[in-house]
């Protein structure tokens, strides 16, 4: 253990940093002095972020907790900075997530939300939403989220409502909003219509059946997965070109099972090459058979209801979809109509990403966004730079949803959401209500049942938080926001539903300057973290364990521009030791004097290893902010955590020691002050808890969370100091690489002399190698029994040792001896099987290239365990 870990207490800092005793206390003394609250009436240049806002029913998940992490890093800098900051904090109703959620506590008391009816299960929503919502939001003041908490909002709070309803008005007004009976995505298990965001696919094990419709030469046979839609055919589809089908085209066949004739039509959907090149057409139950239907004018029948249960005439009414297809398939194999089964057969199937239940094609009422020319403008402001995407390499995903979209579904069959706006009278009267405006009264008026998607009421997010539709004083400061950080899997959820609206009702004006899109967690393997693989991690685990701080740390120093990010508990552990090294050598500075109370001494007093570290400190500063421009948060990270352990702990603060005692205290000390500074300062963003208290007692201001941020000085480097510091590791390096070779004890103490210095600019560097590789003074007896010589640009260092007492000779000759017959066996090895043609004809490439790496390292390891031998001393 180093002089640094053990340093002398400081009365004002205890000897080791103790996250849980801190951080709760800390951060509540931010909020309590205000420091989070942005001032709209600031004269200060703005900076915003809106928080995704978490689901009411979520908890901290690693994803929350990188996403935070790079956001209250990007608001801590901005303020430092001098801007007037607004993070503005939420929560999002979640329509599906909350009602299922709800719905599951009220089967445990046998009832389900029709025993209650619609008022009262909202009611009970609401005291859920009370009782367990927002848990998430506790959870973010653990992790240190430099949050406005007076201006947290909720998707369903009055205002935010009110802003909803305002925009459905005027989109409905405008034409954007209409109502139309297409195909939807529908759950049976959620009982409402899906967007096609909303449906995750997979490839599942089903079965292939083909089904001969008709007779004899006016037969056609046609090929299903779902055999069970049959009972809604209409037609029969076959392409206009081809000549195997040209004779049956306009002619009807009969659909088996049912007594009904079928038309058979030509249409160019149909891939001739794909099965039979017929194909049946269930315009009730499939979008691209609703396409065909309506180009040929054809019925739409609807054989199922919203549980997915037939409701065909006949002897399969009643059976749920999957029980009805076996039955189905056999009654079609007893007639002989079954010309081929094929199972298993691996196909593409969609399923509700709430539930996971098959979603079922579905042609329903439903209300919808036209959303051609609000996606329009949406991509032009990317286009055009108004919204700048990072990294720019995702531009193109964007472009492909905004340049591709299908008009959007926004109604859901569900009672917790914003209700549609829409009344109809008792004579088939349609009216949109505004906020302002009088709700239709009287016998027979009725409101829409349906409510809003939840990602209706979150697209409004970055204004509608902000008091729109009213003209406040918060939307004119803090519009448009200046990030958006966010996973990009809700590109299109999210990113581009904020866009189209806020374009659509700010004139305009993007939502956003900045989006930033981050990647996803995984476990150390690249594998998606999931609880049924058990290979998630709880970031509140790693909170208890390592601290805030090193959960952050480790978040931010894996985060790359759109790059998923692989996590392991041993990295948070190796940054709860980065934060014990920062902790240690701010100790160990504070008790030997460090001050930023005196300014620094001008250049021509300071040591060559004082301006080193200065400019080097002043290199990071560039370095942290250029990468913070660019959201390259790990290369921000990796540069800090490389001063810090590297030329800060283990260089500088070692030569410090050596100017301390050597009389250059007062210098010394406003360097160590002035470089801890800034350090705590540009560490800030990432570990808050930490550098606050570290900052605190070295400056005894009253917090770093207001202090100003670092500049760079632009001033040029000293080449000087930099060859002589550059040529002090070199030297150090090579004796203790040296001493690691002779066997001697990290700490163990060696005579030896180094000579040459004064030749090579090293003369004021000698005391700080003396100390830095545990070497004293020869004494009148002092005999060479090892050399060592160094290369350094403006000539060679040789370093004499005394070796005699300091390793037994003996123990390391017989040591040294077995690893190199070792080594020569290898070597014998390898040669050998390299020198054999039959082996070499026939071994891969790679099985080749591992030997040869192989007698390479044996030949090195002969040659340098000889070196050692010689350079022993006799026995």
């Amino acid at each position: 253990m180093t002089e640094l870990d053990t340093a002398t207490q400081r009365p004002d800092l205890p000897a080791a940093w103790t996250p849980a005793e801190v951080e709760a206390e800390l951060y509540q003394r931010w909020v309590d002095r205000g420091y989070f609250e942005a001032d709209v009436k600031s004269d200060k240049p703005p900076f915003t972020i809106v928080l995704p806002p978490p689901n009411v029913t979520g908890s901290l998940h690693m994803g929350h907790a990188m996403n935070h992490s790079v956001m209250d890093a990007l608001t801590r800098r901005r303020r430092m900075q001098g801007y007037e900051v607004l993070w503005l904090p939420g929560m999002d109703h979640a329509g599906i997530a909350t009602q299922n959620a709800v719905e599951r506590d009220l089967a445990k008391q046998g009832l389900s939300r029709h025993d209650l009816g619609r008022e009262k299960f909202v009611a009970r929503v609401w005291e859920w939403k009370e009782e367990y919502g927002g848990k998430i939001l506790d959870q973010m003041k653990r992790l240190g989220d430099g949050i406005d908490w007076s201006r947290e909002r909720f998707t369903m709070d009055e205002g935010l409502s009110r802003a909803v309803q305002t925009i459905f008005k005027k989109m409905y007004d405008d034409g954007l909003i209409y109502q139309a009976e297409r195909i939807i995505n529908w759950c049976p298990r959620c009982q409402t219509a899906l967007s096609d965001v909303e449906v995750d696919h997979s490839d599942d094990d089903g079965e292939l059946v083909s089904i001969r419709y008709g007779d004899g030469e006016n037969s056609i046979v046609v090929a299903t997965t779902r055999a069970e839609t049959m009972l809604g055919d209409t037609a029969v589809a076959v392409h206009p070109d081809d000549e195997r089908y040209q004779h049956l085209i306009g002619t009807e066949v009969e659909l088996p099972l049912t007594g009904r004739r079928i038309p058979i039509v030509a249409d160019t959907h149909v891939d001739p090459k794909f099965g039979t090149g017929a194909v049946k057409v269930t315009p009730a139950h499939d979008p691209n058979d609703f396409e065909i239907g309506q180009r040929h004018n054809l019925p739409n029948l609807t054989i199922m209801d919203g549980r997915a249960t037939i409701t065909a005439h006949g002897p399969f009414e009643g059976l749920d979809r999957f029980e009805a297809r076996p039955a189905i398939v056999a009654a079609l194999r007893a007639e002989g109509r079954i010309v081929a089964e094929k199972r298993p057969y691996v196909h593409a199937v969609g399923h509700c990403s709430r539930c996971d239940t098959v979603i079922e094609p579905r042609l329903s009422l439903q209300w919808w966004v036209k959303v051609e020319s609000i996606a329009a403008k949406a991509s032009a402001a990317v286009r055009d730079g108004r919204t700048k995407i990072h990294p720019a390499e995702l531009n193109k995903r964007y472009f492909d949803w905004t340049d591709n979209l299908h008009d959007w579904c926004i109604s859901r069959q569900l009672w917790w959401g914003h209700r549609i706006p829409v009344w109809y009278g008792p004579n088939g009267e349609v009216v949109c209500v505004g906020p302002d405006d009088q709700v239709p009264s009287g016998e027979g008026w009725r409101q829409d049942e349906d409510v809003l998607d939840t990602w209706f009421s979150s697209g409004l997010w970055p204004f509608s938080t902000l008091g729109w539709p009213d003209s406040t004083e918060d939307l004119r400061k803090f519009y448009p926001t200046s990030v958006l950080s966010t996973g990009y899997d809700i590109l299109f959820f999210w990113v581009v539903r904020m866009m189209m609206f806020g374009l659509y009702a700010m004139d305009d004006v993007q939502p956003f300057d900045h989006v930033f899109l981050h990647g996803l967690i995984r476990d150390q393997y690249g594998k998606k973290m999931s609880k049924t693989k058990g290979n998630g991690i709880d970031p509140l685990d790693w909170m208890e364990r390592y601290g805030a701080d090193a959960t952050r740390f480790t978040l931010l120093r894996g985060t790359n521009p759109g790059s998923d990010m692989a996590v392991a508990e041993e990295w948070a552990a190796g940054s709860r030791n980065f934060t014990t090294k920062l902790w240690n050598a701010t100790r160990f500075a504070l008790a030997n004097g460090a001050t930023v109370a005196r300014p620094l001494p001008s250049r021509d007093e300071l040591t060559a290893a004082d301006r080193w570290i200065l400019d080097e400190l002043d290199a990071l500063v560039s370095t942290v902010d250029s990468n913070f421009e660019a959201f390259q948060f790990s290369r921000a990270c990796e540069a800090l955590y490389s001063f810090t352990w590297d030329e800060f702990c283990d260089w500088y603060l070692e030569i410090a020691k050596v100017q301390i005692a050597d009389g250059r205290a007062e210098a010394t000390q406003s360097v160590l002050g002035h470089v801890l500074d800034v350090l705590l300062r540009l560490l800030h963003p990432s570990i808050p808890f930490i550098t606050e208290t570290l900052w605190t007692a070295l400056t005894g201001e009253e917090s770093l969370v207001v202090a100003a941020w670092p500049k760079a000085s632009g001033a040029e480097r000293d080449l000087d100091a930099l060859a002589q510091i550059e040529g002090l590791k070199k030297l150090a390096t090579e004796i203790r690489r040296f001493r690691s070779e002779q066997g001697l004890k990290p700490g163990q103490k060696v005579v030896g002399k180094v000579r040459g210095a004064c030749c090579v600019g090293l003369t004021d560097q000698v005391p700080a190698v003396r100390s830095l590789t545990r070497l004293t003074e020869p004494t009148a007896e002092f005999t060479v029994s090892a050399t060592l010589e160094v290369g350094l640009p403006k000539g060679a260092v040789r370093v004499e040792l005394d070796l005699s007492g300091a390793i037994d000779v003996a123990a390391e000759r017989k040591r040294l001896a077995k690893d190199l017959a070792a080594a020569q066996k290898e070597l014998e090895g390898t040669t050998k099987k390299l020198g054999n043609e039959a082996f070499l004809a026939k071994a891969p490439a790679d099985v080749k290239a591992k030997i040869e790496e192989r007698k390479a390292t044996a030949e090195a390891d002969i040659e340098r365990i000889n070196q050692r031998l010689a350079a022993l001393p006799e026995a």
